[in-house]
């Protein structure tokens, strides 16, 4: 067996990548990593003023950039995006669907519209999302790479009001255990980055130096094997792992970015 060049395996350079929600926190680091990577980049989002932001820092670094100021509100949204990406480029060769939402209330006190309203961006969306790039990796026919993001609390549960969030990202995990096994044949891997924690503007209290902060976060951390919380950058090797040749052998995976949370 000759020598490996394992770092080639990780090579996006050219290709064409989708990012719904790029202007939310997990959609920020999709879109420098994958950039940075040399990918050609779709981004959307509904916040045009955000999207316009993160598309002109990919630019910035030398990416070329295509922005749809658009939410995967519907199956028609859907193929728009992925239409998009072949407008633009010929192809596409990457989804990660970064998008979805919470609302946090104890189920007693929670409207059944906000159950469904989470459950739709973030079930719903990803299928509908997954449904149309399959089409089109399928007419191309090279294969292709979808990332879903779930959560730590796909598995777990939480104390605080979460049942609308974690039963939509347990879900999340389904879709992408089922679609691993439905699209290995035709070469699509499909996989999931679950974090836990992670430096954001929803997150960005937790780290802060206040009694407050610190009793939360010190009650989390005893959880956390790793003692700290997570980084942006903890999901950038995920993400382009799940993106590149480097995982062609995987699929149907959730990856847990966790610090260890969900091992104990």
């Amino acid at each position: 067996m000759s020598v490996m060049q394992p770092l080639e395996m990780f090579d996006v350079a050219g290709k064409v990548a989708l990012i719904t929600g790029a202007s939310g926190a997990f959609g920020m680091v999709a879109a420098r990593v994958l950039a940075g990577a040399g990918c050609r980049l779709v981004l959307a989002a509904g916040n045009a003023d955000a999207l316009a932001e993160i598309a002109q820092d990919c630019r910035d670094g030398g990416a070329d950039v295509t922005e749809v100021n658009s939410r995967p509100a519907d199956e028609t949204a859907c193929k728009t995006l992925v239409d998009a990406a072949v407008a633009a480029y010929g192809r596409l060769d990457i989804l990660v669907v970064a998008s979805g939402m919470n609302k946090v209330a104890k189920i007693d006190e929670m409207d059944p519209g906000a159950f469904g309203q989470v459950m739709d961006a973030n079930v719903t969306q990803s299928w509908l999302l997954a449904r149309a790039a399959t089409v089109q990796m399928k007419a191309q026919g090279q294969g292709g790479k979808i990332v879903l993001v779930s959560s730590a609390r796909g598995l777990l549960g939480h104390p605080a009001g979460y049942t609308a969030y974690c039963a939509s990202k347990a879900a999340v995990d389904g879709i992408t255990k089922a679609l691993g096994c439905e699209l290995g044949p035709v070469g699509i891997t499909v996989n999931a980055i679950a974090p836990t924690v992670f430096r954001s503007p929803l997150t960005a209290w937790m780290f802060e130096d206040t009694q407050q902060a610190k009793s939360v976060r010190d009650g989390f951390l005893t959880r956390v094997p790793k003692g700290r919380l997570g980084e942006p950058e903890d999901l950038a090797g995920p993400l382009l792992f799940l993106s590149s040749k480097a995982s062609d052998f995987y699929t149907g995976h959730i990856l847990y970015a966790d610090g260890g949370y969900t091992a104990g």
